[in-house]
């Protein structure tokens, strides 16, 4: 996938022209920071990772957040894994830098965690390694499609 498909994906909710794309990469947190001009934690990651069936599912998190393994298999019932690169591209239809929960192939599920909930403005990626979209936390749980809010993560320094 690409900025392109976000777009016309994102088209549908009314949030298309919200996409901005950057001269310099956004592929990491702080990069991302960096080229909105905004504080890392304000950046929604989407962590790519195995599902219990041999599928994926995407965690998006605060960029000041990690996955935590304990909520995570108390939830899922499953240790979380990450998708090797190889697979991030396959399996969620976007490039490593580029990932975010929106344009997903079919069946794809996306969970949001509480820890964007202390912002009424994030930023998740846009398809590609230098874009971001500025959504509130209302738009993305419904552009992304997103089955529940939950606490699967925990602070970077804890």
């Amino acid at each position: 996938m690409s900025v392109s498909s976000v777009r016309a994906y994102l088209s549908l909710y009314g949030l298309a022209d919200r996409i901005e794309e950057f001269d310099v990469s956004s592929a990491t947190v702080e990069l991302a920071a960096a080229a909105l001009g905004t504080e890392g934690a304000r950046i929604a990651k989407t962590v790519s990772l195995y599902g219990k069936d041999g599928g994926c599912i995407l965690i998006v998190s605060a960029g000041d957040y990690k996955i935590d393994n304990q909520k995570f298999k108390a939830h899922f019932g499953f240790k979380p894994k990450m998708l090797s690169p190889e697979d991030v591209l396959s399996m969620t239809g976007h490039a490593v830098g580029g990932v975010c929960p929106f344009a997903l192939p079919a069946g794809v599920p996306v969970y949001l965690d509480e820890s964007l909930r202390r912002f009424d403005t994030v930023y998740p990626a846009a398809g590609s390694s230098n874009s971001a979209v500025r959504l509130s936390c209302d738009e993305l749980f419904a552009a992304s499609g997103a089955l529940e809010w939950g606490d699967f993560c925990k602070p970077k320094e804890a």
